[in-house]
């Protein structure tokens, strides 16, 4: 007999509860893009990295801005891969190895997006994230068993038109009576 397998939450928000110890993860909301037998991926939406600027990320990768590249926050997406560059973003999704998340939401991390941005040519809404959050086969589950995290389907608006600091109320918000 073998083992069935949890039912996906990707296209999902992981909310953390209040009181999770682990300092990566305190009070954080999760957009969830993978999650399968071999395990899930996601990346924080509400942490904004600390010292690095647009300006400056664009400038590493010496990929080319126009001015209005400060306005681009940079979001610290979890522990895993710390120097990765992902880009959750709205449609399209013709970008080289985007994965489609949810009907209004792609993740990439390929060159042609970020190029596409920094010419003010990109998806009209996204957010830029350094590093992710990954999990092993089954670990995920068992946290959201051993209630380390609420689970709801992901809502576009919070990733990209709520303020970062009432992204986790806002996420807590949405389980209401669950």
């Amino acid at each position: 007999m073998t083992e069935q397998l949890p039912v996906s939450l990707k296209g999902h928000f992981l909310t953390a509860m209040p009181g999770l110890p682990d300092p990566n993860f305190s009070q954080t909301v999760i957009c969830l893009c993978e999650h399968n037998d071999m395990g899930a991926l996601g990346f924080v939406i509400n942490k904004i990295h600390p010292l690095l600027t647009s300006r400056e990320l664009f400038d590493d990768l010496k990929i080319g801005y126009t001015e209005d590249i400060d306005l681009i926050e940079i979001h610290l997406g979890g522990p895993v891969q710390p120097s990765g560059v992902f880009v959750l973003h709205s449609p399209p999704f013709h970008w080289q190895g985007c994965l489609q998340v949810t009907p209004g939401l792609g993740l990439s991390n390929t060159r042609d997006i970020i190029e596409a941005i920094g010419q003010g040519q990109g998806p009209e809404e996204f957010s830029i994230i350094l590093g992710c959050a990954g999990w092993g086969p089954l670990q995920l589950d068992s946290e959201i068993e051993d209630n380390a995290w609420l689970v709801c389907p992901v809502v576009e608006e919070i990733i990209y038109r709520t303020p970062v600091d009432m992204r986790w109320e806002e996420a807590m918000m949405l389980m209401g009576d669950e």
